[in-house]
């Protein structure tokens, strides 16, 4: 028997060392694919630039090493942000060493303000002589639109060109819910406030029908005017090629003119080979994008003195501390509060990319815009959206710049609660009963309907805070709260709209932000610096090791998926009064 435990210990023990040196292992192993990242990377005379823009891309890069890491394969997915893609794109335009560009496109997962932030950075790097060549097995309108920009877009000869058009769905559940027996209980201001429509019908209403014509038509003929400038092909073609699905196949693309050649991808290399000078295609130098950032900018100089804080915002706006991927209230008002206070920091270039959240964290954040901007200027740039609390937390910069494919505005505030007493009584044979010290103690319950004064206290909240969110406004763009109102009552707008009515002040992306910072405070020379601070990569490998790996695994599996469970929790994680735009918005 002594013998059997002896045994049992022995193992126990043995078990219990090899976990230990695992994890150890785990963490050298780790701790050297992250060091390796930061090596510098050198390149040859006449290497091609490989940008393939297949992972989605945010505002600016994430340097968690489980962000987006193949558990599988072990292995790290590079992911970009939108600041360093404009960085690459910049300092290779300048670069002996690269000769060109190779788009290698197919679906981009972003937004149609970011890829029109990239394509603008094709069209600078255009000014350098150097070539540019586009090539898809199948082209989206996205990826069609960034690919125009190109010396040669080619296209396999089997590929396909969707060009049909925008549009917008929505999916309503009013009916759902009464099946269910659950009635939505909404409270709202604004008759563009649309984010409670899909509860209240069946179809869009009339004014949610304007909107959304208005701004997807706005983006659309963008578009077709940036294709049309660089392909010689009248707006007007366009429409009707788009209007009669005369892109039936590859050939009529070319015929058409919105292709130069159908080629296959041994024909590109071969072509890439000729362009650089290389007599053998197994010669052609190319980079990654991504391996590119790794490269040193000979053209860089000495780390200057004077800073230019950019504030990055992407994701719902919440009360706390949320994290990369979300607008906590206290992390991001943290960041713009530090930002002011750094003597060293002579402006603030604040990016938003969001469909709003919490009514109460975005007037947290705008306190701290509006005290940022008291002391040094404060340029706002928008992304893809940034509306509803999105664009409240940016009313009091000194200038709000856009795409002009922006969604913004939204200005409207929303409350819904569910009241659930069907589904549980009637539906599922569940009854609840209350002991409360007080008549409303149980205000906002699932299981019984609001009553009128209740209603009438939660409108009265509702009407305040939107009477506040229009009071910002009109302080911070030099309106009247008359004028806010007019072009508010929750209506969306696209940056094209929003420049009319005088929402922002002009077009551009967040390099063009940078540079309006630098002038705003008659800075010549400066670096940037990103805000709220990147936590060390050693500290995210504890923090994911501790229960993150959950969400990486979830997001590997789901992959493109990933965002409806995302749209999901976000439904369930809304707190309070909410200042948000009405659904979440993708271009195709």
């Amino acid at each position: 028997m002594k013998s059997f435990f002896k045994y049992v210990l022995a193992t126990m023990l043995g078990l219990i060392l090899a976990s230990i040196l695992m994890f150890f292992i785990t963490i050298g192993v780790i701790s050297a694919m992250v060091a390796s990242q930061d090596e510098p990377v050198k390149i040859k005379e006449h290497t091609v630039l490989h940008v393939k823009l297949k992972q989605v891309i945010t505002d600016r890069s994430d340097k968690n090493p489980f962000g987006d890491f193949n558990f599988p394969s072990f292995q790290p997915i590079t992911k970009m942000g939108l600041d360093d893609i404009l960085k690459n794109l910049k300092k290779a335009k300048s670069d002996p060493n690269i000769d060109g560009i190779y788009l290698d496109l197919t679906a981009i997962p972003a937004g149609i303000a970011t890829i029109e932030e990239i394509r603008n950075a094709l069209i600078d790097f255009k000014e350098s002589g150097k070539f540019i060549i586009s090539y898809s097995d199948n082209y989206t309108q996205p990826s069609y639109y960034l690919a125009t920009v190109a010396d040669k877009v080619y296209m396999n000869p089997e590929g396909l060109l969707m060009f049909v058009g925008l549009r917008s769905e929505i999916m309503f559940f009013k009916d759902a819910m009464e099946k269910l027996g659950i009635e939505p209980q909404i409270i709202r201001h604004g008759k563009f406030k649309s984010a409670v429509e899909p509860f209240m019908y069946n179809k869009m209403s009339d004014e949610n029908r304007e909107q959304i014509m208005t701004y997807v038509g706005s983006i659309w003929d963008h578009i077709l005017k940036g294709i049309s400038d660089e392909r010689n092909i009248s707006i007007k073609k366009l429409n009707e090629l788009a209007d009669n699905l005369d892109l039936k196949n590859a050939e009529l693309a070319v015929e058409n003119g919105l292709i130069d050649e159908l080629k296959y991808k041994d024909e590109i290399i071969a072509e890439l080979a000729e362009l650089t000078g290389k007599e053998n295609e197994k010669d052609i130098e190319h980079i990654k994008l991504g391996k590119y950032t790794k490269v040193p900018d000979k053209k860089r100089k000495k780390l200057e003195k004077d800073k230019i804080a950019v504030v990055y915002a992407s994701g719902t706006v919440m009360m706390g501390e949320g994290e990369e991927g979300t607008i906590g209230s206290d992390r991001i008002s943290r960041a713009i509060r530090k930002a002011r206070k750094d003597s060293s920091i002579k402006a603030i270039v604040f990016r938003v990319n969001s469909g709003g959240g919490s009514a109460l964290a975005s007037e947290v954040i705008w306190r701290e815009v509006k005290l940022a901007q008291e002391v040094k200027p404060v340029i706002a740039s928008l992304g893809d959206v940034a509306a509803s609390g999105g664009y409240y937390i940016v009313a009091p910069a000194q200038k709000i710049i856009a795409s002009p494919n922006t969604i913004t505005g939204s200005i409207g505030v929303f409350g819904l609660l569910f009241n659930g007493k069907e589904l549980l009584n009637d539906k599922l044979g569940v009854h609840v009963d209350v002991v409360k010290t007080n008549d409303f103690a149980d205000i906002g319950t699932f299981n019984r309907r609001l009553t009128a004064q209740e209603r009438e206290v939660i409108q009265f909240s509702i009407e305040e805070i939107y009477e506040t969110f229009i009071t910002h406004v009109a302080e911070g763009r030099g309106m009247t709260k008359e004028e806010v109102d007019e072009i508010g009552q929750g209506r969306v707008w696209s940056g094209t709209n929003a420049l009319e009515i005088g929402l922002i002040d002009g077009f551009g992306g967040l390099e063009d932000a940078i540079a309006m910072a630098a002038e705003a405070a008659n800075l010549e020379t400066y670096r940037t610096v990103g805000y709220p601070k990147l936590k060390d990569p050693f500290e995210q490998i504890i923090e994911e090791l501790q229960g993150n790996v959950r969400v990486s695994i979830l997001k590997n599996e789901l992959g493109e998926e990933y965002k409806y469970y995302q749209a999901l929790q976000d439904i369930v994680n809304q707190d309070g009064i909410q200042a948000r735009i009405p659904y979440k918005v993708e271009i195709y």
